[in-house]
């Protein structure tokens, strides 16, 4: 049996693995394809650290890749499935894939990826027609012996950044080097992995948000390996996300911060909610910066059940803060975790003293670092000096030691001389009942250098009037000083945002500033 898997293959059988759109897996199932899938790609000839794309959709599939790989030596490269050909074929040719897992439902666009990418030696096709190259995934692990692989190893995953800047950055961390080790070392990371966010042993995690999302991954696949079902979900559904949280008990998830906003607009336009929720025990939420107002909502609506973190694919989790702490220190995303450092810096390099917002950069304490893959230059940017990175973002630390963001540097609007973080402003805007997303940016002022501008997603959609943005105008300066009240304000149907709830804002920026010498 794969090592990490048997005990739960051996203690709990027929007892579900994996639910998604499709099926529900057992665990003896999970197991076996997992070897089977294992022995077919040890057939192929894959050396320890060969790498396996992965584009697919959260179904079970996905996670008996990654489950093989892990047990492989070899490394996993989830790809972003709303990638055309072309983005597809540079992440397996950058990562050096030799092997490639294709979702049926990106079958078009991976079809025109593989005639761009030269030395793949298998392609596998879940859940579609093969052919002209493509192996059939089922037909694959049929042929192959259910039986324990007598060669095991610690694999590992590399994520490719969201390259909302340039080219997507394969980010090889320093459990790389750990590939080929032992499956103990690989318990052994996991179990403590999950021991610092609070894992619940023998639960049920909910998949809602994408499966190639650094994070996504962590708060699914820790919970798995250390013995709970994983519940998915391919699109996110407010409603449907309820239903499946009573449905099967869902203990813990992973959610981003516009998924609360759209569980309250749900609730305040639905006539009846039903909906319990006394299973959960732990909401994580990160990857975006949250309003306070609507994380207040979530908790009296939850319950203080909610963990937030700051960190990313680049150096894991740098902090942590659990609700009561957090209602104590609201906005704050909390302290630094015993193994991390986090210090503050200005544009010279110098420390910022408390409540001095700065670039945050963090340190291992226990060693731990990141490069990019085939980019030194672009790892040498993000370091301070060795082992010593930044994310990017600007944010300060009070008294206490407790972390506040403040926003992306790059996002950051210098308006007369003044630094306004766009963030804070959005926090605000969003709590208002007629708005549903909202992007706060500079545009050109010539006067001031920028100009704040506001663009707003409305509930339900549609353009507002000069009422409506006078209104909006009253509601910010309830809450903001006047400087920070956007002058301009903009309606869109859709702002574009990641699934995994990354906003684009340069999509909604840039044009503003076509034609112009200067870009800030």
């Amino acid at each position: 049996m794969a090592e990490l898997i048997r005990r739960f293959a051996e203690e709990k059988g027929a007892a579900p693995a994996l639910v998604d759109d499709f099926r529900t897996r057992s665990w003896s199932e999970f197991n076996e394809r997992v070897n089977q899938l294992m022995h077919g790609l040890q057939a192929q000839g894959l050396e320890i650290g060969a790498k396996i794309g992965l584009l697919c959709s959260n179904r079970a599939e996905y996670f008996e890749v990654l489950a093989a790989t892990g047990h492989g030596s070899w490394f996993v490269v989830p790809i972003n499935w709303h990638f055309v050909a072309d983005e597809i074929a540079f992440i397996v040719e950058d990562s050096g894939a030799d092997v490639l897992a294709v979702d049926g439902r990106f079958e078009e666009e991976a079809r025109k990826a593989v005639k761009m990418i030269k030395g793949l030696k298998l392609v596998l096709l879940i859940d579609g027609t093969p052919g002209d190259g493509f192996e059939d995934y089922e037909a694959f692990l049929a042929a192959q012996s259910k039986d324990e692989p007598e060669t095991q190893g610690m694999g590992s995953v590399m994520f490719y950044t969201s390259g909302t800047t340039g080219r997507p950055k394969g980010v090889r961390g320093s459990a790389a080097s750990n590939v080929g080790e032992s499956m103990e070392v690989a318990d052994f990371v996991l179990q403590v992995m999950a021991d610092t966010v609070g894992v619940p042993r023998g639960g049920c995690a909910l998949l809602c948000g994408p499966a190639y999302h650094s994070a996504q991954w962590a708060f699914s696949y820790m919970p798995l390996m250390v013995g709970s079902t994983v519940v998915m979900q391919h699109k996110f559904d407010p409603e449907a996300t309820l239903g499946l949280i009573d449905q099967y008990q869902v203990t813990n998830s992973h959610m981003v911060p516009t998924q609360f906003v759209r569980f309250l607009k749900y609730r305040q336009g639905a006539e009846d909610v039903h909906f319990d929720g006394s299973s959960l025990k732990i909401i994580w939420h990160g990857a975006a910066p949250c309003s306070p107002a609507i994380k207040k909502d979530m908790i009296e609506w939850w319950g203080p059940i909610f963990t937030e973190y700051y960190g990313g694919t680049e150096g894991g989790f740098a902090t942590l803060i659990d609700s009561e702490d957090w209602l104590a220190h609201p906005g704050s995303v909390g302290k630094a975790t015993a193994s991390n450092e986090i210090m503050i810096v200005d544009d010279e390099g110098n420390p910022c003293p408390p409540g001095q917002p700065g670039t945050i950069y963090q340190r291992s304490l226990v060693g731990s670092d990141f490069e990019y893959h085939n980019r030194p230059d672009e790892t040498e940017k993000r370091h301070l000096e060795p082992g010593v990175f930044t994310l990017g973002d600007v944010g300060f630390l009070d008294k206490d030691g407790y972390l506040f963001l403040t926003d992306r540097k790059i996002d950051m609007i210098i308006s007369g001389g003044v630094n306004i973080y766009p963030a804070e402003i959005e926090s605000v805007l969003v709590t208002h009942p007629r708005v549903h997303d909202v992007a706060v940016f500079g545009v050109p002022n010539e006067e001031f250098g920028e100009e704040i501008k506001a663009v707003v997603e409305l509930v339900g959609g549609g353009a507002g009037d000069d009422a409506l943005v006078d209104d909006l105008k009253g509601f910010a300066a309830e809450h903001l000083a006047k400087y920070k009240v956007p002058r301009s304000w903009d309606f869109s149907d859709e702002l574009p945002r990641t699934p995994a709830g990354k906003l684009l804002k340069r999509l909604l920026r840039d044009p503003y500033w076509e034609g112009k010498t200067r870009s800030i």
